[in-house]
């Protein structure tokens, strides 16, 4: 699988407790600063696809704003069963960007 790097914002555009939903490479991606760390992660929900990014974050979790279901922002494991529920991005702070390593889309 190859990957590729994207630039998703400026590095001011996403400051300590924020969060942003983005579209890239035909994915919904939830993209978080947290304590000065940067997390991203499959934007909706997989009880019924609810928007992860305007979820509510506390204790290096993301609770889903429709029906609560949480999920740990390091992993995507879902905070309650410990199971691994939604893919996790690469993200970085770099150059004034923040950029986001996503598996690119292949037709083979």
């Amino acid at each position: 699988m190859t990957t590729r790097l994207h630039r998703i914002c400026l590095t001011s555009d996403l400051l300590d407790d924020q969060s942003r939903e983005i579209f890239v490479e035909g994915l919904v991606i939830a993209v978080f600063r947290n304590e000065g760390k940067l997390f991203a992660m499959d934007g909706m929900c997989m009880h019924q696809g609810g928007p992860i990014a305007r979820g509510k974050v506390e204790s290096g979790c993301v609770t889903c704003p429709w029906h609560g279901w949480q999920y740990e922002l390091n992993s995507g494991n879902n905070a309650a069963t410990g199971k691994p529920m939604l893919n996790t991005y690469p993200i970085r702070d770099h150059e004034g960007w923040i950029e986001i390593e996503i598996p690119t889309q292949s037709c083979v």
